[in-house]
């Protein structure tokens, strides 16, 4: 099988390479012994492919990994063996893609291999953090209960990304109706009060031919104007898919009043989170550190636990490189000093997960009371100054004619 893997030379050097070998310890051996530290690695798939097609026609959806690994979970603990309750749950799926990827992990499974090295084949499905951590739990013989603990931690990160999605919904939906709202009044309604007035030879208020004028141009260079934002959104999105647009956009989303504190606080818990299933499972943070940071979403946090990471290898600990970065939160840097101390670092995390989630949750739902409010105002602005300039111009010729 082919890998895709990123490590790092004794003189700090990145490199970037693929190689082919039967399993993940293979290649990391063989990078150790060329005198490369492993950075991250998954299985390589090609841009085009059956598979890769496969999957964006038929997704599979997050809610339908946990279920599986609850049922996988309860049939072991049952006495069933893995490939029996393996091929129970494939002919329960609908999915075509999970079931292919079933068949899979079953003929794989078939062959003499582990669980988690026949999942870690599907990284669109299975996510290098689940496979580690069932990995770590065949080694120690708790894979019914790593299920389950992949299965809540997953269950978790899905609540606190609905919680930000429900917070941005409605701002999205009254803000394309607001579009909407202006382009009909724009388009439609203000030129056939233009032509009437035109008719009539009012002398129209300043607020009126200011909007009759931009109407006018806006229908006159309305493609144009089309064009400009059609292009000017191309560029961005092209930016932002670059590593230096990524980041500061990253940077944007934390930095947004109200809503940047909301997302900081996902990204927290979900680090936590993620250390402390790790850490339980029986991990080394030299290890963790790798995989938190692959499975982290926004940039700048990602170069923050980088940093993080560079420290600790240097013998720092956790919590000292955590307090040069204000983007580690003084409490969450005090419960993992206190963790490191104790030797309770898993609990001390979980605690600090516990503790955001929550906060996050409350923050959510006072955003989402405050946003709406706010965007109904800047609506009915937007549209009650449109009114207000062709009622000024009925009452300006009424005044004319008497």
């Amino acid at each position: 099988m082919v890998y895709q893997y990123v490590a790092c030379s004794e003189s700090g050097e990145i490199v970037k390479g693929k190689l082919s070998a039967s399993s993940e310890e293979a290649i990391t051996d063989m990078l150790s012994y060329a005198g490369y530290r492993l950075i991250n690695l998954k299985p390589y798939v090609p841009f085009l492919s059956l598979d890769r097609l496969s999957s964006r026609f038929f997704k599979v959806k997050p809610t339908e990994i946990i279920l599986f690994y609850r049922q996988l979970a309860l049939l072991l603990e049952s006495g069933v063996n893995i490939t029996t309750a393996l091929a129970l749950l494939r002919d329960q799926i609908s999915n075509r893609a999970l079931k292919r990827v079933m068949d899979d992990v079953i003929s794989d499974l078939r062959s003499g291999n582990q669980l988690s090295a026949a999942m870690s084949k599907h990284p669109e499905v299975f996510s290098t953090l689940s496979c580690r951590s069932l990995s770590i739990g065949e080694q120690t013989g708790s894979l019914e209960m790593m299920l389950k603990q992949v299965a809540d931690y997953m269950e978790k990160q899905i609540i606190a990304s609905k919680g930000i999605k429900s917070a941005l919904m409605y701002p999205i939906i009254a803000f394309s109706v607001t579009i909407v709202v202006v382009a009909v009044l724009v388009l439609f309604v203000l030129p056939a009060f233009s032509d009437l007035y035109g008719s009539l030879g009012a002398e129209l208020p300043a607020l009126t031919r200011i909007m009759i004028d931009a109407s006018t141009m806006f229908r006159n260079n309305a493609l144009s104007v089309l064009l400009v934002f059609l292009v000017i959104g191309g560029l961005a999105l092209i930016y932002v898919k670059t590593p230096n647009g990524r980041y500061k956009l990253d940077m944007l989303f934390l930095r947004i009043p109200l809503l940047g504190r909301v997302r900081l606080l996902g990204e927290l818990s979900r680090f936590c989170r993620s250390i402390s299933l790790l850490f339980t499972a029986g991990l080394p943070l030299t290890e963790i550190m790798p995989l938190v940071i692959q499975g982290s979403g926004n940039r700048v946090m990602a170069r923050a636990l980088y940093d993080v990471q560079q420290d600790m290898l240097k013998g720092e600990g956790l919590s000292q490189p955590m307090a040069k970065n204000p983007l580690f939160l003084p409490m969450m840097v005090q419960m993992v000093k206190v963790g490191e101390e104790t030797g309770n670092l898993d609990a001390s995390l979980l605690a600090v997960a516990h503790n955001y989630e929550a906060e996050a949750e409350d923050k959510t739902k006072s955003l989402i009371g405050m946003i709406q409010p706010v965007m109904t105002l800047v609506i009915a602005g937007i549209v009650g100054l449109i009114a207000l300039s062709m009622v000024s111009a009925m009452y300006s010729m009424y005044g004319e004619a008497f």
